[in-house]
Formats: C-alpha cells, sequence, structure tokens
C-alpha cells in the first residue's frame, strides 16, 4: 500500500478512478446514481467502491431517505491530494 492517498488512488484500475471523479464533481451519491452518472455496470460499480474503500479515498453513511442504501462520499482529504494521481 502506498503512502499517500493519491498514490494509492494513482494504483486503482480506471472504473475506480472515474468513481472517485463522479463523486468529485457531483457530491455524495447512493451507488445507483453513481451508476447513472457514470454509466459504468452495478457490478463495476461496487467493485469500484471496494477498492476506493480500501485505500480510504471514500466514506460510506447511511442515506437517510432509503435506510436500504448507501451514500457514498470522498473522505475530507481525498480531491485535493488525488487530482494529480487521476489525470496521470
Amino acid at each position: 500500500m502506498a503512502d499517500t492517498v493519491e498514490e494509492d488512488i494513482a494504483d486503482l484500475p480506471p472504473s475506480a478512478k472515474l468513481v472517485y471523479k463522479v463523486l468529485e464533481y457531483n457530491g455524495p451519491l447512493t451507488q445507483k446514481g453513481i451508476v447513472e452518472e457514470s454509466m459504468l455496470s452495478a457490478r463495476t460499480v461496487r467493485y469500484a467502491l471496494e477498492r476506493l474503500d480500501e485505500v480510504g479515498a471514500i466514506t460510506e453513511d447511511v442515506y437517510f431517505a432509503d435506510a436500504r442504501q448507501n451514500l457514498y462520499e470522498i473522505t475530507a482529504d481525498g480531491p485535493e491530494q488525488a487530482d494529480a494521481a487521476i489525470s496521470d
């Protein structure tokens, strides 16, 4: 595992980087919202979210409008540090 979030994100697959960018541009979203915005399959989004969660780039909270879903958002230190890694 790399030393910083930006190095961790740079090592992730393109789908995880896309999901990260979708969350960065649109703010907190449910998995369904990420699927709609990214046009990736639900399975690919689930995998990308797992990978982003492993490196600590996102947080997962309860979506109060529908408690069966989770709300995903970028961690507080994520966007500023990770922009350079994603553009590589």
